[in-house]
């Protein structure tokens, strides 16, 4: 990510000053004439598309952000659902296995919202303690030798269950490492800064209206930033994904 970020901020600042040259280089070899008028209309069109790119980037991080956390509580649900779906057709099952199988699924859950929820909340990978869980309720699903035909469809239901969880638990384990990407941030942050110091450098008065307009906007533009700040947190944060979707299952 280092890398990436350093990369952007050479190719950005070589393109400014590649620009900064053409311009010393036109005033330079082609001067304006003196019956000609400055033409301050161009300063106003770079400020607007300076604003229009920011807006750009502005919506590709927000969508960035809200998707993957929307797609992290689907995950979540998904695999809740399905864990808590395995818990009930357990008392389909043979007696012997009706109580292992319930036991399993409420300790996987409980790992998931007391040891993994955390660990995911601050970003550090979840280590095997899980997927093992797993494997200890899909041994606890098997059915090895049944005559009736009842509970030959509800182990294989139970079987099909578990895959289901095992499929959201992948989703959820890398949305947990997924975040926005450093040249995103890069970009919203410079063209915050740029936005609001074009707004100093053309066309401000002194004047309660512009007093206004830049409290606004600038207001706006923190409010936007930490916004994204707190969805870029798939499973931490305020606006992050909770895990009441197991605590409403398995108590």
């Amino acid at each position: 990510m280092t890398a990436a970020v350093l990369l952007t901020f050479v190719v950005v600042l070589g393109v400014a000053l590649v620009a900064a040259l053409s311009v010393f280089a036109k005033t330079r070899f082609f001067p304006v004439g003196e019956d000609e008028e400055p033409r301050e209309d161009v300063a106003e069109y770079i400020a607007m598309m300076v604003s229009v790119l920011y807006a750009v980037v502005l919506g590709l991080c927000l969508v960035s952000v809200w998707e993957t956390r929307s797609s992290a509580a689907d995950h979540v649900q998904a695999e809740a659902s399905a864990l808590h779906q395995t818990y009930l057709l357990a008392d389909s099952l043979p007696t012997a296995q009706r109580q292992p199988v319930r036991d399993a699924a409420r300790a996987y859950a409980h790992h998931v919202v007391d040891v993994e929820w955390p660990a995911m909340a601050a970003r550090e990978p979840l280590d095997s303690s899980g997927w093992t869980l797993l494997d200890q309720l899909r041994r606890a699903g098997e059915v090895t030798r049944t005559d009736r035909v009842s509970e030959q469809i509800a182990a294989q239901e139970v079987l099909a269950q578990i895959g289901y969880v095992d499929d959201a638990r992948r989703g959820r384990e890398a949305a947990a490492q997924e975040s926005l990407s450093p040249v995103l941030w890069t970009g919203l942050l410079l063209g915050g800064l740029l936005t609001l110091a074009f707004m100093f450098i053309f066309g401000i008065k002194k004047s309660t209206t512009h007093v206004v307009m830049v409290m606004g906007l600038s207001g706006f533009i923190a409010f936007t930033v930490l916004l994204i700040h707190q969805l870029d947190a798939p499973y931490g944060g305020l606006l992050g994904a909770t895990p009441d979707a197991f605590t409403r299952y398995f108590g």
